[in-house]
């Protein structure tokens, strides 16, 4: 960060700390979110992936689960009572969010 960056962050967090000692809900009135990449897979369960072998024979090998082609970004965005929205986005990037929820 440059030192105008700096100072710009400082005088920021000053003013968010002056309004939370100023307004017991401050906190209240903060929305933020984070978003993540999710894939879908193929879900067997141990039941479905166990097969009968008679005396002497060995079990298969198992494929290991990779990550299918099926790709969204999950979005969600919470306040202090917990999650207010979540949102799947296929093949995109949020950069700034303006939806009102």
């Amino acid at each position: 960060m440059t030192d105008d960056q700096k100072e710009n962050h400082v005088e920021i967090i000053q003013e968010l700390l002056a309004s939370a000692n100023r307004n017991d809900n401050f906190l209240k009135n903060i929305i933020t979110g984070d978003e993540t990449w999710v894939y879908g897979y193929d879900v067997e369960t141990k039941m479905q992936l166990s097969q009968w072998m008679g005396k002497g024979f060995s079990s298969p090998n198992k494929a290991r689960m990779s990550e299918s082609k099926i790709k969204a970004l999950l979005a969600v965005f919470f306040d202090w009572k917990g999650i207010g929205h979540h949102e799947f986005v296929q093949g995109q990037l949020i950069n700034s969010c303006t939806r009102k929820f």
